[in-house]
């Protein structure tokens, strides 16, 4: 039976970010990472996205933080942006626009995030990430012919 991959790739789950999640492969670039870590906050896979953030960047009861997260939350669509190498073969950035719905609320939301991840022993790992500057009367980032102001940025 197919079920689409969150992530938006158009492949069936268990073809895609699945075989990630369940530790039976590993993110082959950075946006791949992304692209499993955003499918793990949809299916509320808390021990993938720890294990996939860096030790050094964790917070104190990250666990129970994440799985706060979860309550009111539904994602509604990834959208990567750009992927760029660091200053070596093992860093790496990703640019993404996540939308999601507060369900308590119906508040949409987007977040845009400039996230940095980095390879050690063979695995790429998410360490943080920044919002980037978007001009109000820039083309929205998430592809639309939208003005930012009018698309993502109104969120």
């Amino acid at each position: 039976m197919f079920k689409p991959c969150p992530c938006g790739s158009l492949k069936n789950f268990t073809q895609c970010c699945d075989s990630l999640l369940s530790g039976h492969s590993v993110a082959q670039t950075p946006a791949e990472l992304m692209r499993s870590r955003y499918s793990a906050y949809v299916v509320q896979n808390v021990e993938y996205l720890i294990s996939s953030w860096h030790v050094d960047y964790r917070i104190v009861n990250m666990a129970q933080s994440l799985s706060a997260s979860f309550e009111h939350t539904e994602w509604q669509g990834l959208t990567i942006i750009d992927e760029v190498a660091g200053s070596n073969d093992c860093e790496g950035y990703v640019e993404f626009i996540a939308k999601y719905q507060d369900t308590k609320t119906n508040i949409k939301n987007v977040i845009h995030e400039r996230s940095h991840f980095i390879k050690q022993e063979g695995r790429w790992y998410y360490t943080s990430g920044i919002k980037p500057q978007t001009g109000r009367n820039d083309l929205c980032p998430c592809g639309g012919a939208k003005k930012y102001k009018k698309c993502c940025g109104r969120h």
